[in-house]
Protein backbone atom coordinates (compact mmCIF):
# COMPACT_ATOMS: atom_id res chain seq x y z
CA UNK A 1 0.00 0.00 0.00
CA UNK A 2 1.31 3.40 -0.73
CA UNK A 3 2.16 5.22 2.42
CA UNK A 4 0.70 8.68 0.72
CA UNK A 5 -2.81 7.02 1.15
CA UNK A 6 -4.72 6.57 4.09
CA UNK A 7 -7.48 3.80 4.71
CA UNK A 8 -10.73 4.44 3.21
CA UNK A 9 -13.35 4.85 5.69
CA UNK A 10 -16.43 3.41 5.49
CA UNK A 11 -19.37 5.77 4.29
CA UNK A 12 -21.49 4.82 7.26
CA UNK A 13 -18.82 5.88 9.81
CA UNK A 14 -18.44 9.12 8.04
CA UNK A 15 -21.92 10.09 9.00
CA UNK A 16 -22.21 8.69 12.17
CA UNK A 17 -22.48 10.77 15.18
CA UNK A 18 -20.54 9.84 18.36
CA UNK A 19 -23.08 7.55 20.52
CA UNK A 20 -21.38 10.42 23.44
CA UNK A 21 -22.50 13.32 21.66
CA UNK A 22 -25.74 15.09 23.61
CA UNK A 23 -28.21 15.50 21.40
CA UNK A 24 -29.69 18.74 22.37
CA UNK A 25 -26.17 20.19 21.27
CA UNK A 26 -26.09 18.96 18.00
CA UNK A 27 -29.61 19.68 16.90
CA UNK A 28 -29.05 22.97 18.67
CA UNK A 29 -33.10 23.18 20.33
CA UNK A 30 -33.51 23.67 23.94
CA UNK A 31 -36.15 20.68 24.42
CA UNK A 32 -37.79 22.68 27.06
CA UNK A 33 -38.68 25.85 24.92
CA UNK A 34 -39.55 23.13 21.96
CA UNK A 35 -42.03 21.42 23.98
CA UNK A 36 -43.88 24.84 25.14
CA UNK A 37 -43.79 25.82 21.54
CA UNK A 38 -45.43 22.95 20.08
CA UNK A 39 -48.31 22.63 22.90
CA UNK A 40 -48.79 26.39 22.01
CA UNK A 41 -49.50 25.23 18.73
CA UNK A 42 -51.92 22.54 19.30
CA UNK A 43 -53.75 24.34 21.92
CA UNK A 44 -54.22 26.85 19.38
CA UNK A 45 -55.11 24.28 16.41
CA UNK A 46 -57.41 22.63 18.62
CA UNK A 47 -59.62 25.48 19.77
CA UNK A 48 -60.40 26.88 16.31
CA UNK A 49 -62.07 24.21 14.90
CA UNK A 50 -64.25 23.32 17.71
CA UNK A 51 -65.05 26.96 18.19
CA UNK A 52 -66.12 26.29 14.61
CA UNK A 53 -67.78 23.31 15.35
CA UNK A 54 -69.65 24.12 18.16
CA UNK A 55 -71.17 27.38 15.73
CA UNK A 56 -71.95 24.95 13.13
CA UNK A 57 -73.94 22.78 15.51
CA UNK A 58 -76.36 25.72 16.77
CA UNK A 59 -76.95 26.54 12.99
CA UNK A 60 -77.51 23.33 11.69
CA UNK A 61 -80.12 22.44 14.95
CA UNK A 62 -82.15 25.97 13.70
CA UNK A 63 -82.15 24.94 10.57
CA UNK A 64 -83.66 21.39 10.94
CA UNK A 65 -85.76 22.03 13.78
CA UNK A 66 -88.68 24.00 11.73
CA UNK A 67 -88.82 21.27 8.66
CA UNK A 68 -89.35 18.43 11.72
CA UNK A 69 -92.17 20.44 13.21
CA UNK A 70 -93.60 21.04 9.81
CA UNK A 71 -93.24 16.99 8.49
CA UNK A 72 -95.05 16.11 12.21
CA UNK A 73 -97.87 18.76 11.48
CA UNK A 74 -98.89 17.17 7.92
CA UNK A 75 -98.76 13.72 9.08
CA UNK A 76 -101.07 14.76 12.27
CA UNK A 77 -103.55 16.14 9.52
CA UNK A 78 -105.11 14.92 6.36
CA UNK A 79 -104.54 16.72 3.65
CA UNK A 80 -107.30 18.78 1.73
CA UNK A 81 -106.10 17.22 -1.75
CA UNK A 82 -106.92 13.58 0.27
CA UNK A 83 -109.92 15.00 1.37
CA UNK A 84 -110.75 16.08 -2.02
CA UNK A 85 -110.09 12.71 -3.61
CA UNK A 86 -113.16 11.58 -1.96
CA UNK A 87 -115.63 13.77 -2.93
CA UNK A 88 -114.17 13.09 -6.45
CA UNK A 89 -114.88 9.77 -6.50
CA UNK A 90 -118.17 9.56 -4.74
CA UNK A 91 -119.09 12.41 -7.35
CA UNK A 92 -118.16 10.47 -10.13
CA UNK A 93 -119.71 7.61 -8.64
CA UNK A 94 -123.00 9.49 -7.73
CA UNK A 95 -122.96 10.52 -11.44
CA UNK A 96 -122.96 6.65 -12.96
CA UNK A 97 -125.15 5.40 -10.71
CA UNK A 98 -128.03 8.33 -11.79
CA UNK A 99 -127.33 7.35 -15.38
CA UNK A 100 -127.66 3.32 -14.22
CA UNK A 101 -131.07 3.73 -12.79
CA UNK A 102 -132.12 6.21 -15.27
CA UNK A 103 -132.89 9.13 -13.17
CA UNK A 104 -130.30 11.69 -14.34
CA UNK A 105 -127.34 11.79 -17.01
CA UNK A 106 -124.00 11.46 -16.12
CA UNK A 107 -123.03 14.23 -18.49
CA UNK A 108 -124.62 17.09 -16.56
CA UNK A 109 -121.35 16.98 -14.31
CA UNK A 110 -119.53 18.42 -17.46
CA UNK A 111 -118.38 22.17 -17.12
CA UNK A 112 -119.12 24.27 -20.09
CA UNK A 113 -115.70 24.45 -21.42
CA UNK A 114 -115.16 20.96 -21.04
CA UNK A 115 -112.16 19.40 -23.13
CA UNK A 116 -112.90 15.68 -24.11
CA UNK A 117 -110.59 13.71 -26.19
CA UNK A 118 -111.88 10.50 -27.78
CA UNK A 119 -108.70 8.76 -28.35
CA UNK A 120 -107.81 5.95 -31.42
CA UNK A 121 -109.24 6.30 -34.89
CA UNK A 122 -113.47 6.07 -35.05
CA UNK A 123 -115.21 8.30 -36.82
CA UNK A 124 -115.62 10.74 -33.17
CA UNK A 125 -112.09 10.21 -32.41
CA UNK A 126 -111.11 14.51 -31.68
CA UNK A 127 -110.59 16.98 -28.89
CA UNK A 128 -113.68 18.56 -28.10
CA UNK A 129 -113.75 21.61 -26.81
CA UNK A 130 -116.93 22.43 -25.17
CA UNK A 131 -119.70 20.28 -23.50
CA UNK A 132 -122.21 21.51 -26.41
CA UNK A 133 -119.87 19.63 -28.81
CA UNK A 134 -119.11 16.92 -27.37
CA UNK A 135 -123.10 16.24 -27.16
CA UNK A 136 -123.84 17.06 -30.41
CA UNK A 137 -120.92 15.61 -31.93
CA UNK A 138 -119.99 12.95 -30.63
CA UNK A 139 -123.24 11.62 -28.04
CA UNK A 140 -126.13 12.21 -30.04
CA UNK A 141 -124.81 10.24 -33.40
CA UNK A 142 -124.05 7.82 -31.08
CA UNK A 143 -127.82 7.67 -29.55
CA UNK A 144 -129.23 7.61 -33.09
CA UNK A 145 -128.00 4.14 -33.86
CA UNK A 146 -129.15 2.58 -30.62
CA UNK A 147 -132.59 1.49 -29.84
CA UNK A 148 -132.07 1.02 -26.26
CA UNK A 149 -129.37 3.63 -24.94
CA UNK A 150 -126.10 2.50 -23.59
CA UNK A 151 -126.51 1.37 -19.52
CA UNK A 152 -123.48 1.26 -17.46
CA UNK A 153 -121.88 -0.87 -15.21
CA UNK A 154 -118.47 0.34 -12.99
CA UNK A 155 -115.78 -1.77 -12.64
CA UNK A 156 -113.92 0.51 -10.21
CA UNK A 157 -113.17 4.45 -9.72
CA UNK A 158 -110.55 5.51 -8.51
CA UNK A 159 -108.35 8.59 -7.68
CA UNK A 160 -105.64 10.62 -7.22
CA UNK A 161 -104.86 14.69 -7.06
CA UNK A 162 -107.40 16.28 -8.93
CA UNK A 163 -107.79 13.03 -11.12
CA UNK A 164 -110.72 10.44 -11.31
CA UNK A 165 -110.18 7.59 -12.95
CA UNK A 166 -113.72 5.67 -14.13
CA UNK A 167 -113.41 1.58 -15.75
CA UNK A 168 -116.97 0.71 -16.72
CA UNK A 169 -118.62 -1.54 -19.14
CA UNK A 170 -121.36 -0.29 -21.00
CA UNK A 171 -123.92 -2.15 -22.88
CA UNK A 172 -126.64 -1.24 -25.58
CA UNK A 173 -128.74 -2.56 -28.34
CA UNK A 174 -127.87 -1.19 -31.80
CA UNK A 175 -131.48 -0.15 -34.24
CA UNK A 176 -130.56 -3.82 -36.50
CA UNK A 177 -131.54 -5.88 -32.75
CA UNK A 178 -127.84 -6.38 -32.79
CA UNK A 179 -126.37 -6.14 -29.15
CA UNK A 180 -123.96 -3.29 -28.56
CA UNK A 181 -120.94 -3.14 -25.93
CA UNK A 182 -117.86 -1.74 -25.22
CA UNK A 183 -115.30 -1.26 -22.27
CA UNK A 184 -114.25 2.53 -21.47
CA UNK A 185 -111.48 3.80 -19.07
CA UNK A 186 -112.41 7.77 -18.54
CA UNK A 187 -109.47 9.88 -16.77
CA UNK A 188 -111.56 12.92 -15.37
CA UNK A 189 -110.06 16.06 -14.01
CA UNK A 190 -112.21 17.29 -11.48
CA UNK A 191 -112.61 21.30 -10.45
CA UNK A 192 -114.70 22.73 -7.82
CA UNK A 193 -116.90 19.41 -8.42
CA UNK A 194 -117.05 19.53 -12.00
CA UNK A 195 -115.47 17.64 -14.76
CA UNK A 196 -113.07 20.13 -16.84
CA UNK A 197 -111.21 17.89 -19.31
CA UNK A 198 -111.38 14.28 -20.12
CA UNK A 199 -109.61 12.02 -21.73
CA UNK A 200 -111.50 8.40 -23.15
CA UNK A 201 -110.27 5.21 -24.36
CA UNK A 202 -112.25 2.38 -25.54
CA UNK A 203 -112.52 -0.35 -28.20
CA UNK A 204 -112.67 2.42 -31.48
CA UNK A 205 -113.45 -0.65 -33.67
CA UNK A 206 -116.37 -2.12 -31.82
CA UNK A 207 -117.62 1.62 -32.30
CA UNK A 208 -116.32 2.01 -36.20
CA UNK A 209 -118.40 -1.31 -36.98
CA UNK A 210 -121.63 -0.19 -35.21
CA UNK A 211 -121.00 3.30 -37.23
CA UNK A 212 -120.61 1.51 -40.83
CA UNK A 213 -123.15 -0.98 -40.34
CA UNK A 214 -126.23 1.50 -39.13
CA UNK A 215 -125.54 4.53 -40.95
CA UNK A 216 -127.68 7.60 -39.83
CA UNK A 217 -128.94 10.16 -42.30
Amino acid sequence: MSPHLAEPVPYQRQHQYPMHHDWRKVCGYNFAQLRGFMNKQNSTQISIPRRKFLIGSGFMVAAIAPSAVAVQRKQAAPTTEEFDEDKNKEIIRAGFARWADGTGSFFGLLADDVEWTITGRSPISKTYTSREKFLEEAIAPLNDRLSVGIVPRVRGIYAEGDMVIALWDGTATAKDGKPYGNTYSWYMTMRNGRIVKVVAFFDTIELTELWRRIPVT
